[in-house]
Formats: structure tokens, C-alpha cells, sequence
């Protein structure tokens, strides 16, 4: 037996159904329909085939999860679900959900931040994260640094893409070597292959007057795809191993090199990275390389928990309710551009001083 809040979180920002299940910081169910497959013809993820790719999903994957798990849902102590950032028709799918479990089972609900469980996930696999944490988080649709002192309630963005996300950047310079959709595995495996410092590509806002801690990848992209139509025009080879390593270099040193400033700049001495490009192999090592020599410790979870999923849902879920504090209200909505300063929203009535008796069987 344990006091350790057990908690359900409920994860559709984008293309993925996620349903995780976590008592404390103990992770006792990860359950992930995706529905990646249906989006590859199209080279990009639709929204509208997202939102309805949830809708399918989202009750098989609950019971998936609980079953995993070996619990009863009325076991619960709380139900968490992304209510922002993302595709707004595919958050809604997910609040939606969580709000019916929630009243059904008689248990607070917690309308959590993406980017802000993307840094608490590192919990089921490090333990507790310190306090003050920098945050690099690298996906399809974010590349930001974050500083989080409290994780339930103080995220301070650092930094932040000022166009092109580096994932991205992945699947734009994927489709363009005609590797396929999603770019960042099939890039990361091509470039095992390849040199690194076969192309010279442009290292973006780099520049002693730039942004310290801003991103862009949009120029890099550009640079990419021009060097591989100019070698097509010219009739010759393109060198798809060396230039997926080229690029992928450009990519990460960028991030590498902002993270471990800002890290030096605040004098925070833990880097926690995270987000689907984090499962990236070229990334993690030279984020270690580079934290090394910086006396920077870097927490990086397993792959698995850095692409999207319902058990950073739940973590920062479980941290709420561990923290006390408020549970959401049941105007609870979805909203597309939720500020990383929001780690949750709260509200003005207890989801207990509504739903008075258990219907769910």
C-alpha cells in the first residue's frame, strides 16, 4: 500500500492517443495508439484524420492501459489530460474524454500543459527532478529551452523557434531525400552511415548579435534542399548518408550549444532534454560530450517516453495532486496555444462538488 497519487493522463495533442497510468512517480501503464501510418501519405500530420484517429482509439486505450496496469478505473485518484499546446480538434477529443471519466468516476480533473509533461516524465526515470531544471524540448512542433523551479507552477521560457520546429526541419529534409515520413528516425539512421562533416550547412542564429537562446531551422532547411536540387540539376549523385549526417549535425550542435549556455548562464548545473527529436542517437551524445565538459549533469529519458504518450500526462498529473494543487473546473476547454508559463489550469469548483456518486461500471 502506498499514500503515492495514482493517476491516469490522457495525451492527444497531435497524432497520437496517449493513455498512461502512474502511482507517484512509478509508471505502471504506457498504452500508445498512433495513427503516424495513416498520416505518411500525405507527408505531414492532418488534422482533421488526427482528431478522428483519437475518437477510435480513445476508450480501447484506456482499457488497455488499466489493464496493463491491474487496476479498476474507480482506483484513481485523479484524471490528467493535455488541454494545450496542439491541434485544437485533437485536444478536444482528449479533454473531452478525460472530463467524461472524470464525472463519471468522481474524481478531480487536471488540464495539464504538454511542454511542461514533457519535463516532468523524466521523473519515472530519474526520480524527482531538481529544482531549478533546464529544459530542452525538441519535437515536431516545438524547440524550446525552458527553466523550470517548479514544475506544477514556475516555467520561465528561456528560448523558443522563431520559425521552423527542428523536427520539423527532420521531415522536411526527409521528404526531400524521398526517405518518408516521420523524418527524424529515418534521417538518424542514415546518418550512422554517413560524415558529418561532409557538407558545411549553416548553423542558424548563431551570430554574436542573434538571440542567446532562440532557435531557427528554416534558413538550414533551405540551405539543405538547395544543395540537393543543385547536385540533381547538375546530373550528379546526391550523397544521401552524408548529407543526413550533415544536416543532423547542424541540427544538433545549434541545440547543444544554446542548452549548455543557458545552463552556464543561470547557473543550473542539470540539463534535462526532451520531446520526440530526444530519442535522436546523434543528440544524446553530444549532449552528453558537451554536458561533461560543462560539469552539467543530463537526464534523458528512454526513447519511448520522449516522443508523445499519456504517461508524462500523468506524471505531472500525479506531481498536481502531490503538491495540492488546484483541480480543473468543468469549463475546462482545449486551448491550441497554451503558454508554457501555464503548467495546468486550474478552476473555481472542485470537480468533487459536482460529480456526488461513482457511474462508471
Amino acid at each position: 500500500m502506498t499514500d503515492e497519487p495514482l493517476v491516469l493522463g490522457i495525451e492527444t495533442s497531435c497524432d497520437e492517443t496517449g493513455v498512461g497510468i502512474v502511482r507517484g512517480t512509478t509508471l505502471l501503464a504506457d498504452a500508445v495508439a498512433s495513427s503516424v501510418d495513416e498520416h505518411a501519405r500525405f507527408g505531414g500530420v492532418v488534422p482533421e484524420v488526427a482528431s478522428r484517429a483519437h475518437l477510435e482509439a480513445m476508450v480501447p486505450t484506456i482499457d488497455r492501459a488499466l489493464k496493463e496496469a491491474g487496476i479498476s478505473a474507480k482506483d484513481l485518484d485523479g484524471i490528467a489530460v493535455t488541454a494545450g499546446p496542439g491541434l485544437a480538434g485533437a485536444l478536444l477529443v482528449g479533454v473531452s474524454a478525460a472530463k467524461a471519466y472524470a464525472y463519471a468516476l468522481g474524481k478531480p480533473l487536471y488540464g495539464v500543459n504538454h511542454l511542461a509533461s514533457h519535463i516532468c516524465v523524466d521523473q519515472l526515470e530519474h526520480g524527482p527532478l531538481p529544482e531549478p531544471t533546464m529544459a530542452l524540448l525538441v519535437s515536431g512542433g516545438h524547440s524550446s529551452l525552458l527553466l523550470s523551479a517548479d514544475i506544477t507552477s514556475d516555467v520561465r521560457p528561456m528560448g523558443s523557434t522563431i520559425d521552423d520546429a527542428a523536427g520539423e526541419a527532420f521531415d522536411k529534409i526527409a521528404r526531400v531525400l524521398n526517405l518518408g515520413f516521420p523524418g527524424g528516425p529515418v534521417i538518424d539512421r542514415y546518418a550512422r552511415e554517413g560524415d558529418p562533416e561532409a557538407i558545411a550547412f549553416p548553423r542558424g542564429l548563431t551570430g554574436p548579435r542573434d538571440p542567446a537562446y532562440d532557435f531557427s531551422f528554416s534558413g538550414l532547411k533551405t540551405a539543405v534542399a538547395r544543395w540537393i536540387e543543385a547536385r540533381r540539376a547538375a546530373g550528379e549523385e546526391v550523397p544521401v548518408r552524408d548529407v543526413a549526417a550533415s544536416f543532423q549535425e547542424a541540427v544538433v550542435d545549434v541545440l547543444t550549444r544554446k542548452a549548455v549556455r543557458a545552463c552556464k548562464d543561470e547557473g543550473v548545473d542539470h540539463l534535462m532534454i526532451g520531446g520526440g527529436v530526444a530519442a535522436n542517437s546523434r543528440l544524446r551524445a553530444l549532449a552528453q560530450e558537451r554536458c561533461e565538459k560543462a560539469g552539467i549533469r543530463l537526464r534523458v529519458p528512454r526513447p519511448k517516453l520522449c516522443t508523445d504518450n499519456g504517461a508524462m500526462v500523468a506524471a505531472l498529473g500525479a506531481e498536481m495532486v502531490a503538491r495540492g494543487r488546484a483541480a480543473s473546473s468543468w469549463d475546462l476547454s482545449a486551448d491550441s496555444s497554451l503558454p508554457v508559463t501555464d503548467p495546468h489550469v486550474p478552476g473555481h469548483d472542485h470537480v468533487h462538488e459536482v460529480s456526488k456518486e461513482n457511474l462508471y461500471s
